[in-house]
């Protein structure tokens, strides 16, 4: 028996049966450099989904890891009790990027916390359970996070603290306002929340929570200014607009710091986690201080923003900002999408390619139709690893593969990994 083979079986022995493994025969991850990992039998991949969008700067990022040393030799931990110098030092970094005027911070541990605590003060702040979520979302795996994820395959439960209405999301691809030029539907989109609010709540709603780009939903990106469209609505209302950051934060979209920031929009409250630690647990929101102040009651966070989190936490946002890597995201990212439409110009199973820098969704299908292919994208997911290449994979449908290396990923390792992408493509829908 092989190493991954033993492993996998104690692994179905102690933990869940609905804990996700990628692949028909699951490997383990043990070492990393730069862009490339190892698994525990000596197999070398490039890695192009960085832990779910979380390895921002690489790995043994020499800066980042002997920050993280420097604290772990003098203590991990004390808690929110207590003053926390890093912790201070980070938010007041986080909150001067953050675009949002008088602006403070609260660290947890993760998105889903990120998420929970953002909806806790939205609903207190305004006094109110009614909560607007998008279509195709996905926030958490916490109770509340799944109150508000509008994709089924993650929802475990209709179960809700929350009275949620859906509204239509930037998912052209499989929108019945689809066929529609962008400023159509983003018009039709607009209208069909203003008729929402009309006929689906009750009095006021606390906000909108949305990703800028959909990260489980398949990379699903909307047009520039759909969510600044939203917003004239939801400012005539007094609704606030809570941008989930989590996967589009620091530079990915290349474009732009913040994915809301291409929508022409300064959100009320941002939630962040996944990269900003580059391995290390750590998330939170910013927003707006009378929000985020309007919990009345006393609270602590035991490990959010503890010493070693925000130690290492600054020292790899510090990476980003020194070595410019959004422009990174950007140029590299655009040289992946290119090579990517060239590799969809001769495979008819792929059916849309989008995203924006180093975040791209590639959608499979069976070639003349929109139907779904998640049999062939499993597949591609295999050819992938056989060839050394390590993707993601998401979508309402299960049938969108997702691309999202590290933000210093180079030039010459973008060709690489579009080598290994196409031979994996062509292999698998050959073979479908």
């Amino acid at each position: 028996m092989g190493r991954h083979a033993e492993l996998l079986a104690r692994h179905r022995q102690v933990l869940p049966s609905w804990l996700a493994l990628y692949y028909s025969e699951p490997i383990a991850l043990v070492d990393g450099e730069g862009r490339y990992v190892w698994d525990a039998e000596g197999n070398r991949y490039l890695d192009f989904f960085g832990g779910i969008l979380t390895t921002m700067t690489g790995y043994k990022i020499p800066e980042v890891v002997e920050a993280i040393k420097a604290q772990a030799e003098k203590m991990l931990h004390t808690s929110t009790l207590y003053l926390i110098e890093s912790q201070i030092e980070l938010a007041e970094k986080i909150a001067e990027l953050s675009g949002i005027p008088d602006a403070k911070v609260f660290f947890t541990n993760s998105g889903t916390e990120a998420n929970d605590a953002a909806l806790m003060m939205a609903t207190q702040y305004r006094r109110s359970n009614q909560v607007l979520a998008m279509r195709n979302s996905y926030h958490g795996k916490s109770h509340s996070a799944v109150a508000i994820t509008g994709n089924r395959s993650w929802s475990a439960t209709s179960f809700s603290p929350f009275n949620v209405t859906y509204v239509h999301s930037g998912y052209k691809y499989r929108s019945p306002f689809g066929h529609l030029p962008d400023d159509e539907f983003i018009a039709a989109c607009v209208d069909d929340l203003r008729d929402l609010l009309r006929i689906a709540v009750a009095g006021d709603v606390a906000c909108l929570i949305a990703e800028p780009i959909q990260g489980v939903g398949g990379f699903a990106t909307p047009p520039d200014g759909f969510f600044g469209a939203m917003k004239e609505v939801l400012d005539t209302e007094g609704i606030l607009f809570i941008s989930d950051e989590v996967q589009t934060g620091w530079g990915r979209t290349g474009e732009h710091f913040w994915g809301y920031q291409a929508h022409g929009i300064t959100p009320d409250l941002l939630t962040f986690a996944k990269g900003l630690g580059n391995g290390l647990a750590i998330a939170g929101v910013v927003g707006r201080a009378e929000i985020i102040d309007a919990i009345p009651a006393n609270s602590i966070s035991t490990f959010g923003g503890n010493p070693l989190a925000t130690t290492g936490a600054l020292a790899n946002l510090e990476y980003v900002l020194e070595h410019d890597l959004q422009t990174n995201a950007y140029k590299v990212g655009n040289q992946l999408k290119e090579g990517i439409h060239r590799i969809a110009e001769e495979v008819p199973a792929i059916g849309e390619v989008r995203g924006k820098g180093l975040m791209i969704g590639i959608e499979l299908v069976v070639p003349g139709s929109k139907d779904p292919d998640p049999q062939v994208t499993a597949e591609v997911m295999e050819q992938a690893k056989a060839e050394g290449l390590l993707i993601g994979k998401g979508g309402l449908l299960g049938n969108v593969l997702r691309v999202a290396p590290p933000l210093s990923l180079t030039e010459e390792e973008a060709r690489e990994g579009l080598e290994k992408l196409g031979e994996a493509v062509r292999r698998a829908t050959a073979e479908g």
